[in-house]
């Protein structure tokens, strides 16, 4: 018996990539719908055997490579036929067309990645077909891997933004949970035009009369805390609001000379806590602020509030 098809376009190794790899050689069996009368699905069950030189020959198969797992990969044609296919350390690897000075070289079996044209030629054993040779071009290799790469990228880039998201999140909560252990003796708060983040010199003003009035106060800490509007989605208003807290923290410091060890860490809320209404122009401006907070610890705050 043989299978054969043309080569699949581009298009059809594209749309093959969303095939979901199986767990197994039963998976590989079962999560291959069953093909029409006529056409043919053979299983692998098993370790291949690395000596295949003997074994009688099979049908040849083309296609994509739709699931790989170990040592045996699920190859699909264009009709929709899914044959299993085992990998020994006897199967031939090769690719042509000078990928990276590839010509006519042999690969390892880790070459054979989902969505990749094939063309294998088996050799039939008592546990199913074995790939006795794995043909493929260079410039399908070049883009296979590409995808797997990029693949492999974005998700170890979403998976180190979802690391800094949690430990931001658990700042947070740990310098929510520090409050508990203050006193708020003064709160100030300077206001910003839309999108922007420089002060006004009233702001300025106002910061240092502030810090003065903390300098005043024995054990006094200042937090600062950055707000927006609603205008804007969340990652600009959560941006604009560190933003914001970063100059008054700066300003702070350098123009009123408040000490560094004397400033909590500053947070961005962006649009969360308004203290007014902001369906209104009004409303708006107010919630445009940055809060800052006098604190003392409440363990020598004698008398504190």
């Amino acid at each position: 018996m043989k299978i054969q098809c043309n080569r699949p376009g581009a298009l059809f190794a594209l749309a093959s990539l969303a095939a979901t790899a199986l767990a197994g050689p039963a998976a590989l069996a079962q999560d291959a719908p069953p093909p029409p009368p006529g056409e043919v699905m053979a299983t692998v069950i098993g370790t291949p055997p690395a000596d295949i030189s003997g074994l009688p020959a099979g049908p040849d198969v083309d296609g994509i490579i739709s699931a790989r797992n170990n040592d045996r990969m699920q190859v699909t044609a264009a009709d929709g036929t899914a044959t299993a296919v085992g990998i020994s350390a006897g199967t031939e690897i090769k690719a042509s067309g000078g990928f990276l000075g590839i010509s006519h070289s042999k690969l390892g079996a880790d070459s054979l990645l989902n969505g990749l044209p094939v063309a294998v030629k088996t050799v039939k054993w008592s546990g199913g077909l074995v790939a006795s040779r794995v043909e493929l071009k260079g410039k399908d290799l070049k883009t296979a891997a590409m995808i797997r790469n990029g693949t492999s990228q974005r998700f170890a880039e979403q998976g180190a933004a979802i690391d800094r998201n949690a430990a931001a999140t658990e700042a947070l909560r740990g310098r929510l949970g520090d409050i508990d252990k203050y006193n708020v003796k003064d709160t100030a708060n300077v206001y910003f035009d839309t999108g922007k983040w420089n002060l006004s010199s009233k702001a300025q003003e106002d910061l240092c009369a502030e810090a003065a009035k903390a300098d005043a106060m024995d054990n006094a800490l200042l937090l600062v805390v950055g707000y927006t509007d609603s205008v804007g989605g969340q990652d600009y208003n959560q941006m604009l609001s560190e933003k914001r807290a970063g100059r008054v923290v700066n300003y702070l410091q350098q123009a009123c000379h408040w000490k560094p060890y004397r400033m909590l860490t500053p947070t961005g809320m962006a649009e969360a806590d308004p203290t007014a209404d902001n369906s209104t122009a009004q409303g708006r401006a107010q919630n445009r602020r940055v809060s800052v907070n006098i604190l003392v610890s409440k363990s020598v705050d004698v008398g504190g509030s």
